[in-house]
């Protein structure tokens, strides 16, 4: 009858323990070593994919930009710049996205046309910078001297309001293989008569694996 030694079952047991710990250091390593990689935000030649990403939002702004200068819809009679305040942009997508990358670009490149300037003081959920109502609170306060706060009747009224909607649309192709369309729609009203000076649409399609998730 063959008997074990208690040094050998140490001798086994610290073996199995140095294995362990090489099997555990390993996997440890091999999550340390992937690699991540900057994206040329202005260049970026990586593969599309089925939900919406920066790359389409700013060929949505781009185009709804090029497409209001053109109309000359923001060609204020008498010179001088329209005020614009942003509206409802409404989300119908099945992904939980923020507007404000949409609209924000579009304000930047609409700014910088010279054509408009925005009201932050005006917005479908209220004020977007709250300090412009918030700094006329100073009025009722003798710490501050009232020739530095602002004055009643100083702000803006905005002429034009810019609402919208991002509507995204399913189609199955094939058993295997899918088509999603993302639609951009846009409206610009000027405020005193209700009228859209301005409409358009942007469509962006992608199509690829049906187990390609669009959310």
């Amino acid at each position: 009858m063959f008997v074990c030694c208690p040094e050998s079952i140490k001798k086994q047991s610290k073996g199995a323990l140095l294995v362990a710990v090489a099997l555990i250091y390993g996997v440890i390593l091999s999550g340390c070593t992937a690699t991540t990689q900057n994206i040329n935000m202005y260049n970026d030649n990586g593969g599309a994919v089925m939900a919406l990403d920066y790359r389409d939002f700013q060929q949505a702004a781009g185009e709804a930009v090029d497409s209001m200068l053109r109309s000359g819809a923001l060609n204020k009679q008498g010179g001088g710049r329209y005020v614009l305040a942003v509206s409802r942009i409404i989300n119908d997508t099945m992904q939980r996205i923020d507007t404000d990358q949409l609209v924000k670009k579009i304000r930047v490149e609409l700014l910088q046309s010279g054509k408009v300037v925005v009201t932050t003081a005006v917005g479908a959920n209220g004020a977007e910078d709250q300090m412009a109502m918030q700094a006329r609170e100073l009025r009722k306060s003798d710490e501050f001297n009232q020739k530095t706060v602002a004055k009643k009747g100083q702000m803006i009224a905005p002429d034009l309001s810019l609402s919208g909607k991002i509507i995204q649309r399913n189609v199955r192709i094939s058993k295997g293989k899918q088509q999603v369309e993302y639609y951009f729609q846009l409206t610009l009203t000027e405020i005193n008569s209700g009228l859209a000076f301005w409409e358009g649409e942007s469509v962006i399609g992608k199509r690829g694996s049906s187990k390609s998730v669009s959310w």
